[in-house]
């Protein structure tokens, strides 16, 4: 299985003017063979290739589709905003309204700050609290995804050993290696930095334990640091408000990306009252960080937030399908495992230590009309009808019969995703 002929006509060309062909994220370099590089049109949930082939997108731009691609309410917003200004001399008045509607509809916020990215947003949070602290250390979850700046990137060629010197880490869920940590940072200690549960790729999700969630409050509360919340791929798709609203669990800063303009690129850190003062003392911008027509999308995504049923509908979907995932599993006598909250989910099958089954798993769901990913946590949004899950369900069901029918004989995975395991120890 292959991409198609479009598709690897525009590789051999990026191949020539793009470093590596592509990069990021979004490099199919670990993706199963029939996936595409490159995407022509995008609706609701549905994506379509350079190719002409159509899928029902469970990747959702790998989280900031929440509503649904080109959702009219949002796409009127922003393009009645660029109509008027955009991108100009200073903000808009819009700046200042979003912020206002951030801080009423998130417990936790007294104020917000605006940025592009999810990396912009957990730097700013990380000056922020150094700021704030007069210290050094961060403590991050062990392998945690934070963004792709050099204090965190998952792949630190060209990062130097002092860029990294100060965040270290402990094992997500493990009171014993959070307090050991915490001790060894001692009185340098700024901020402990947590996802609301743990979603890394490769590896099954992980929920927060509630006792852990609050011995983080605890610890930080007990040495002067501050607690750091990463809602940038869980913000609004698990919750209307923040994650850790429901234990009780009150973050000093939370960073929010993807979903906020629904595809258009703006990012935000909110923060508690004492962390004010500092927010207000670093330096942080961009040319494009004030642009007007992303902040007029959030506002109509908040809105709609506000609204709430785009929540009922996202999550009503993604039970459907994991129902339905499960009862093709059994059926078909495989253990698959579906990690994480329904909302994002982490596929894998029992007793495939290579991966080589989840890999022909995704490949042929793919090449039937599901895009999935067999390494990285999926993301549902509010576009998918029931007619989108039982396309999905179709696709899988291809899937599972295939698996059946091959029994042991599976390709092998891609190299790059064979040196990646081996470098896990897997």
């Amino acid at each position: 299985m292959t991409s198609g002929q479009a598709d690897r006509a525009l590789r051999a060309r990026a191949a020539k003017a793009i470093p590596g062909g592509m990069y990021g994220h979004m490099a199919t370099t670990l993706a199963p063979p029939s996936a595409s590089q490159f995407y022509a049109r995008a609706e609701g949930c549905r994506l379509w290739d350079v190719d002409g082939r159509e899928y029902v997108d469970l990747l959702s731009a790998f989280g900031p589709n929440l509503l649904g691609y080109g959702e009219p309410r949002v796409l009127a917003a922003a393009r009645a905003q660029m109509e008027v200004c955009d991108t100009a001399s200073g903000p808009s008045a819009l700046m200042v309204e979003l912020a206002e509607t951030m801080v009423a509809r998130i417990a936790d916020a007294e104020w917000a700050m605006f940025c592009k990215n999810g990396s912009d947003a957990t730097g700013m949070a990380v000056m922020i609290a150094r700021a704030c602290t007069g210290r050094r250390v961060i403590l991050t979850a062990r392998n945690s995804y934070h963004g792709a700046q050099p204090w965190c990137t998952p792949r630190p060629v060209g990062v130097l050993p002092e860029e990294r010197a100060h965040i270290a880490h402990f094992d997500y869920n493990d009171l014993a290696g959070l307090e050991a940590a915490v001790e060894a940072a001692g009185e340098d200690l700024a901020a402990i930095l947590l996802t609301p549960h743990r979603h890394e790729t490769f590896e099954d999700q992980l929920d927060v334990d509630a006792a852990f969630a609050r011995k983080v409050r605890e610890l930080a509360d007990r040495a002067g640091a501050l607690v750091m919340l990463d809602e940038v791929r869980t913000g609004f798709r698990l919750a209307a408000g923040g994650a850790w609203e429901g234990l009780g669990v009150a973050p000093d800063l939370t960073c929010w990306g993807k979903v906020l303009g629904n595809g258009q690129p703006i990012s935000a850190v909110t923060g508690a009252e004492k962390v004010r003062a500092a927010a207000a003392s670093v330096f942080v911008t961009g040319s494009f960080w004030f642009s007007a027509a992303p902040m007029a999308a959030a506002l109509e995504v908040m809105a709609q937030v506000a609204e709430g049923g785009y929540l009922d509908r996202l999550q009503t979907a993604a039970r459907r399908l994991r129902e339905g995932l499960a009862e093709q599993a059994a059926r078909h006598d495989f253990g698959f495992v579906q990690s994480g909250p329904a909302a994002m989910p982490l596929f894998r099958f029992e007793e495939d230590a290579d991966l080589r089954r989840i890999y022909r798993f995704c490949d042929v769901a793919i090449e039937n009309g599901a895009l999935l990913s067999p390494y990285h946590n999926m993301f549902a949004n509010a576009a998918m009808t029931p007619a989108d899950v039982d396309r999905v369900l179709e696709a899988t069901e291809a899937a599972f019969r295939d698996l059946r029918a091959r029994n042991a004989d599976l390709p092998p995975v891609p190299a790059p995703v064979a040196a990646r395991l081996a470098a896990m120890g897997r």
